[in-house]
């Protein structure tokens, strides 16, 4: 991705033309920088695209096994009275 250019623009405008030009970035892919009397304050710029997870591992470290999770706890359950 290219960008194309950089486009200085006082807060004033862009807060006037906020939507359009959040439309402008995205489908131009170019940059504004907002001013306020001149002095730039901050920068609007397209979106990078999303990285897809892989599915292999999104569950590692997401549960935790806590004592003996095979024998059992000294109780007899109904299950085991015949």
């Amino acid at each position: 991705m290219v960008m194309s250019e950089m486009t200085m623009i006082p807060a004033g405008t862009f807060k006037a033309q906020c939507l359009a030009l959040m439309d402008e970035v995205h489908d131009a892919q170019m940059e504004f920088v907002i001013t306020k009397r001149g002095v730039p304050v901050s920068r609007l710029v397209p979106m990078s695209p999303a990285k897809e997870r892989s599915l292999f591992g999104r569950l590692h470290g997401g549960a935790e096994i806590c004592g003996d999770i095979v024998s059992g706890i000294g109780e007899a359950w109904d299950a085991e009275e015949g």
